[in-house]
């Protein structure tokens, strides 16, 4: 049985999930994960070595480079065949966790993997222990999109449980 790894940090969730070839009946689909996005964006948009964007995703150079080699091979796959590209899934956690709770105020941060493999979402306010809270974006300012969960999983346990990809 291979050894489950550590989920992959990922600065943000990807803003559109579903790509489609133009003009081309429907050949099929490739699910490319959200951590192989994000090794793509920091090796091949940003231009990173390998073992900065490993260090940046919180794995091993080797994890990094299985997830990058994934990711490609899906990449050109569905490009020289025509299939759709949708991403999701995986087995990664939002690097910003900062929560302002709405009940008395307190601004938080939450590290990626702590608080015993918790999302965000079932953790209270540290002051108040209030469930109620908005996640912040880096610089402090809510998301335009009025906050959300503050997760990154796909899957129902908690970050570092580990899940086969």
């Amino acid at each position: 049985m291979a050894r489950r790894r550590c989920c992959g940090l990922v600065e943000q969730e990807p803003i559109f999930r579903k790509f489609v070839p133009d003009g081309q009946m429907n050949t099929g689909t490739i699910i490319v994960l959200v951590e192989e996005l994000e090794a793509l964006r920091l090796k091949d948009l940003d231009g990173m070595d390998q073992v900065t964007c490993a260090i940046k995703m919180g794995v091993s150079r080797a994890t990094f480079q299985r997830i990058l080699q994934s990711a490609r091979k899906k990449m050109v796959t569905s490009l020289v065949n025509g299939q759709t590209i949708i991403i999701q899934g995986g087995n990664y956690m939002i690097k910003n966790r900062k929560f302002e709770c709405k009940d008395c105020g307190h601004i938080w941060e939450v590290e990626p993997c702590s608080e015993g493999g918790k999302h965000g979402y079932e953790i209270p306010c540290p002051q108040c222990e209030s469930m109620k809270k908005i996640k912040l974006a880096e610089d402090g300012t809510r998301h335009a999109c009025g906050g959300g969960h503050g997760h990154g999983h796909d899957h129902e346990s908690g970050c570092c449980s580990g899940h086969e990809s």
